[in-house]
C-alpha cells in the first residue's frame, strides 16, 4: 500500500472518532438506545484505521521509502530492521501516531472489558474518549502528516535515526510511556461520564480503579526504563536529570498515585468523591500538559520531538478546551458530590487525604520550579536557571513526610484506630528503624552519615509498617499459611507496591552518598586506582557496525588483587547522522555497578578521556520501579474487578 493510503485511513479514523464522541452522547441525552450501541463498533472501527495507517508506515521504513518526508529524516537503508521498526516513533509525527494508536485500542479495552456495565455508562465513557481521539486525530491529519511526500530530492539512503535512539532500550522505553500516558485518560473518561449521569458511586471508583492502576504501572515502567537508557547510554552515569520533559512524565505520574490511593478510599468508604474526580481530571489534563512541553518548544530537552509554535498551539487549544471543559462540567456538580461517611483523625483516611497533599503539593512544586524561567523569560524578567539542586533538596524535604505518613497509613484502619496502640507500635518502630539504619551505615561505611541514615530509617520504617500489616491481616487464621492464602491480590499489590517505594529509598539514599567518581587520563596498559578497586584499560580495539564505527577500549577491573570483571566501553561514530555516541562499560550487579565511559582521544599518543565510576545499589532504583508495576499487576489481577456491575444511585 502507498503511502497516501495511510494518510486516508488517518481520515477515516478521525471521522469515525468524532462519531464515537458525538452519536453516543447525543444517544444518552436523547435516550436512544441505538445511538448507544454505536459506541463500541465505532471505537472498534477508528482502531482498526489507526493500526492500518500505523502499519502503512512501519512498511515505508522497512521498504526505505525515502520519498516520504518522515522516513527520510528518520531511517537509512544501513539502520537494522529492528531499528527501522522502532524509527517509526523515532520523531515527532510517528510518535504522535503511536500515542493516538495506543489510545485508540484502550478505548477497544475499554469496550471489551466492559459488559457488566450499563449501557449509557459505558457508552458515555467511550464518548468521552471519541472526543479526546477525534482532538488528536485533526492534530496528526492538519500539523503533523507523517505520509506528506513533499521532498524535491528524496535521499538515496536517508538521513539517519538519531543515534541516541538506536538502543534497545529506546525500542520499549516510549510505547510504555505512552501506555500509561493515554491510560489515564480511561479514568478521565469514567470521572467525566459519570459526572454527566450523576452516577458517582462506590461502584464506579472500584471500576475506574483497575484502569487507574494498569495505566499506572505502565507509566512506572516507562519511565524506570527511561531512566536506565540515560544511565547506560549517554554516558553520565546519572539516572535522572530533573530534565523539563523527565518532569513531564514525573508530574501525571505523581498526580495519578494520588489518584489510585484516593479511589481506593472512595471505592471502601465512600469518601472523597469530589477529590477523587478532580484527580482524574488533573491527571489526564497533567499528561495534555506533558504532550504540549514535549512538542511545543517552550521548554528545551533532549527529549523534545517538536519545536514549531503551530503544532505548540494547537496541542495548547486540546489542552485548554478539555481542562476548561471538565473543570467547569466538576464545578456544576460539585454540590452534588456529598458524603455522609464519617471517621476520626486517626484513621487510614486520614491518613490517605494527607498522602495525596503531599503528592499534590510535590506536584504543584515541581510545576513551578520546571515553568519558572519560561514565566520570567515572558515577563522580561532577568533569565533564570533552576537546575537539579532545587529540586533535590525540594525532595529531601518533602520525601521522609510522604514516608512517614505510608508507613502508618498502610496498616491503620479504616474509619476510626484507638490512639494508644499507633503511638506505641510508633515509638518502638522509629526507634528499631534507626536502629537498623545506623548499623548499615557503619556495616558499610563504617562511619555514620546522617542523610543515609535518614534514607535507611524510611526504607526500614516502611518495610516495618508492611510486617505489621500482615501481622495484623493473618493473626487470627488458624495458621500464618491459611491466613496468607485468604488474602486478597489487590492487598498484595498494596504489599509490591509499597516494598517498592523501600527499595527505591533504599538506591537513591546509598548511590547518592556513596557513589566514587574519577576522571582520568588512561591509555593502554594503564592502571587507576578507586578505593578498593583498580582499573586497568587493557587493550584498545576499532571495528565496524552495520550503521557505525566503533573505538572500544576494554578495561579490567580488580579488587585486592584478583579479577573482578571486564568492562567494554565504547565511542561510536555513525556515518550518515555524523555523530559521535558514548557506549558506557557496565559491571552490574544488585550490590554495585562499575562504570567506565570514554570521553575524547586526547592527541595521538592513544589515551583517552576517561571517566570512572562506582555506584553502590543504584540498581535497587530500577528494581523498586519494578516491583512497584508488578503491584499494580498483580492489584489488578483482583477477582473482584471482574464481578462488578454500576448499579444506580
Amino acid at each position: 500500500m502507498t503511502p497516501e493510503f495511510g494518510l486516508l485511513a488517518l481520515i477515516f479514523a478521525f471521522f469515525l472518532s468524532l462519531a464515537q464522541g458525538v452519536f453516543p452522547l447525543l444517544g444518552y441525552y436523547r435516550q436512544h438506545a441505538g445511538w448507544l450501541r454505536l459506541a463500541r463498533p465505532m471505537a472498534v472501527g477508528g482502531a482498526a484505521f489507526l493500526l492500518l495507517a500505523y502499519i502503512i508506515l512501519t512498511r515505508s521504513f522497512i521498504q526505505d521509502d525515502f520519498t516520504v518526508r518522515y522516513v527520510a529524516g528518520h531511517s537509512n537503508s544501513a539502520l537494522p530492521i529492528y531499528y527501522k521498526v522502532s524509527a517509526v516513533w523515532g520523531g515527532h509525527e510517528g510518535s504522535m501516531l503511536l500515542w493516538v494508536m495506543i489510545l485508540s485500542f484502550w478505548a477497544v479495552a475499554v469496550a471489551a472489558f466492559s459488559r457488566r456495565l450499563p449501557l449509557d455508562m459505558v457508552a458515555v465513557v467511550l464518548g468521552v474518549m471519541g472526543l479526546i481521539l477525534a482532538a488528536f486525530n485533526a492534530f496528526i491529519i492538519f500539523t503533523s502528516n507523517p505520509f506528506a511526500r513533499n521532498l524535491p530530492f528524496p535521499p538515496m539512503d536517508g538521513t539517519d535515526l538519531n543515534p541516541l535512539l538506536q538502543d534497545i532500550g529506546l525500542i520499549f522505553h516510549p510505547p510504555l510511556l505512552y501506555m500509561g500516558y493515554v491510560g489515564f485518560s480511561v479514568a478521565f473518561s469514567f470521572a467525566i461520564a459519570a459526572l454527566l449521569i450523576g452516577r458517582l458511586d462506590s461502584a464506579w471508583a472500584r471500576w475506574s480503579r483497575p484502569w487507574t492502576t494498569v495505566a499506572w504501572a505502565f507509566m512506572t515502567l516507562g519511565i524506570a526504563l527511561g531512566s536506565w537508557w540515560a544511565y547506560y547510554e549517554l554516558g553520565w552515569g546519572g539516572w535522572w536529570f530533573w530534565d523539563p520533559v523527565e518532569n513531564a512524565s514525573l508530574i501525571p505520574w505523581l498526580v495519578g498515585t494520588a489518584l489510585m490511593h484516593s479511589l481506593a478510599a472512595t471505592d471502601k468508604r465512600g469518601v472523597y468523591k469530589s477529590w477523587t474526580v478532580l484527580l482524574a481530571i488533573t491527571t489526564f489534563c497533567m499528561t495534555l500538559l506533558g504532550t504540549f512541553l514535549v512538542r511545543s518548544g517552550v521548554l528545551t530537552s533532549v527529549h523534545s520531538f517538536a519545536n514549531d509554535p503551530e503544532r505548540g498551539m494547537f496541542i495548547l487549544g486540546i489542552f485548554i478546551a478539555f481542562t476548561a471543559g471538565s473543570l467547569l462540567l466538576y464545578a456544576i456538580r460539585l454540590p452534588t458530590l456529598t458524603s455522609a461517611t464519617r471517621f476520626e483523625w486517626l484513621s487510614r483516611e486520614m491518613f490517605l487525604l494527607g498522602n495525596n497533599l503531599m503528592l499534590t503539593l510535590f506536584t504543584a512544586l515541581i510545576i513551578i520550579l520546571t515553568f519558572a524561567p519560561v514565566a520570567n523569560d515572558l515577563l522580561g524578567l532577568r533569565k533564570i536557571s533552576i537546575g537539579a539542586p532545587w529540586f533535590n533538596d525540594l525532595t529531601v524535604l518533602l520525601a521522609p513526610v510522604l514516608y512517614l505518613l505510608l508507613g502508618v497509613g498502610q496498616w491503620v484502619r479504616w474509619k476510626r484506630h484507638e490512639v494508644q496502640p499507633v503511638v506505641t507500635w510508633a515509638g518502638y518502630s522509629i526507634a528499631l528503624s534507626i536502629a537498623l539504619a545506623a548499623l548499615c551505615n557503619w556495616l558499610y561505611a563504617g562511619a555514620l552519615n546522617w542523610r543515609v541514615v535518614l534514607g535507611l530509617t524510611l526504607a526500614w520504617w516502611v518495610t516495618l509498617g508492611l510486617i505489621k500489616s500482615l501481622y495484623d491481616s493473618t493473626r487470627n487464621a488458624p495458621s500464618v499459611w491459611t491466613g496468607l492464602r485468604k488474602l486478597s491480590r489487590s492487598y498484595y499489590g498494596m504489599i509490591l507496591g509499597h516494598l517498592g517505594m523501600a527499595l527505591l529509598a533504599v538506591g537513591v539514599t546509598m548511590v547518592t552518598q556513596f557513589e566514587q567518581q574519577a576522571d582520568v587520563r588512561m591509555g593502554p596498559g594503564d592502571r587507576q586506582e578507586m578505593g578498593a578497586w583498580t582499573f586497568e584499560f587493557t587493550r584498545y580495539d576499532e571495528w565496524q557496525g552495520p550503521n557505525f564505527v566503533s573505538r572500544m577500549g576494554t578495561f579490567t577491573v580488580f579488587k585486592d588483587d584478583r579479577q573482578f570483571g571486564v568492562l567494554r566501553a565504547e565511542k561510536r561514530f555513525y556515518t550518515a547522522a555524523g555523530q559521535w555516541m558514548t557506549e558506557a562499560g557496565i559491571f552490574g550487579r544488585l550490590p554495585r555497578d562499575l562504570y567506565v565511559s570514554l570521553a575524547e582521544e586526547l592527541g595521538t599518543s592513544g589515551d583517552w578521556a576517561v571517566r570512572l565510576q562506582v555506584k553502590p545499589f543504584v540498581r535497587w532504583i530500577w528494581l523498586g520501579a519494578i516491583v512497584m508495576s508488578l503491584g499494580g499487576a498483580l492489584a489488578i489481577a483482583d477477582k473482584r474487578y471482574r464481578r462488578i456491575k454500576l448499579g444506580a444511585q
